[in-house]
């Protein structure tokens, strides 16, 4: 089988095409052939060593998919050969996974969709739960065109919300729009002062920052009074600094968060959040967008046009 090696550190160009053996499932485990994976910023930071969680050299990028059964383990009882699953599969043909990662795919959900769904969902809907927002409130989301963003976007109008959504260009505010965002905003001269004006100048009630920089900073002026603020990345390159005068004089919170935390400090909220996620995902209660689409091995062009924040929602690999 065929798989995208990240060997050394660095940018999308140094990614390598490899042959190698195909996996063989142990006791507990599944093997799947890839049908679809997802693509998204954390892959770039990754491969750059710039993420987190860091990973030794050479490793597989990639951490959603979906796919079809090949074989089964000893041991594996909820699923068997043929059947349709999401995986946290990398950039390979074929992966092997324990059995309590590999979810059954409803068969509305096509393996594109699947794909780009779990890791910007997931993500979108934690945040928004760490943000306690309610039906009625405005939330304001920034990078909305991105993959944890159209998701906040999507899922905050599921809740209920009115959704104000940032972007940098006309094509990607459209994109917002037809997502359901109720109001977008060309956050490249400045947003706090539409929002205000949005809000008959209350400002926003859960603002959704994946950008952080000088994009937080404006953030906590349009903020309305005991709002919550969600620290989800800096993509930026800046990590924000918290002025906490500002968070006492608007009674407001700064909230940070991690999802790979969330498994591992309550796994049981996690798995119950994924099955609220699958629901609404199988009833097409929400809708990811995939903008891009690429081979296996054209992996690094798919990453490259992520880094230039040229994909809406995700892009993923075929």
């Amino acid at each position: 089988m065929q798989a995208i090696f990240c060997e050394q550190l660095g940018g999308p160009e140094h990614l390598v095409l490899r042959e190698i053996a195909s996996p063989t499932p142990g006791p507990g485990e599944v093997r799947v052939a890839l049908r679809a994976r997802g693509v998204s910023f954390v892959d770039v930071l990754t491969i750059a060593g710039e993420y987190q969680t860091k990973r030794e050299v050479p490793f597989i990028p990639g951490s959603e998919a979906a796919g079809v059964v090949i074989e089964t383990g000893p041991g594996v009882e909820h699923v068997s050969a043929g059947d349709r699953v999401l995986v946290p599969g990398g950039f390979a043909d074929e992966t092997v996974a324990a059995a309590p990662q590999v979810i059954p795919l409803p068969a509305t959900v096509s393996f594109e969709t699947a794909a780009a769904f779990r890791a910007s969902y997931c993500t979108a809907y934690y945040a928004l739960q760490r943000g306690r927002l309610q039906a009625g409130e405005v939330l304001l989301v920034h990078g909305a065109a991105g993959g944890v963003g159209l998701a906040a976007v999507d899922v905050g109008k599921l809740l209920g919300a009115t959704v104000i959504a940032t972007a940098s260009t006309p094509e990607k505010l459209a994109v917002c729009t037809r997502m359901g965002a109720d109001h977008v905003i060309n956050y490249t001269h400045g947003f706090r002062e539409q929002v205000k004006d949005l809000t008959a100048d209350r400002g926003a009630d859960v603002i959704y920052d994946p950008v952080g920089g000088d994009v937080f900073d404006e953030s906590m002026r349009c903020i309305a009074p005991f709002g919550r603020l969600l620290i989800v990345g800096f993509a930026s390159g800046r990590a924000a600094v918290v002025k906490t005068n500002h968070l006492l004089i608007k009674d407001a919170e700064a909230i940070g968060f991690t999802i790979g935390a969330l498994g591992r400090l309550d796994p049981v909220r996690e798995r119950k959040n994924l099955g609220i996620l699958m629901g609404w995902l199988a009833a097409g209660r929400i809708t990811p967008h995939v903008s891009h689409r690429f081979p296996l091995a054209q992996a690094a062009a798919a990453l490259a046009l992520v880094r230039e924040r040229k994909v809406m929602g995700k892009a993923v690999l075929v």
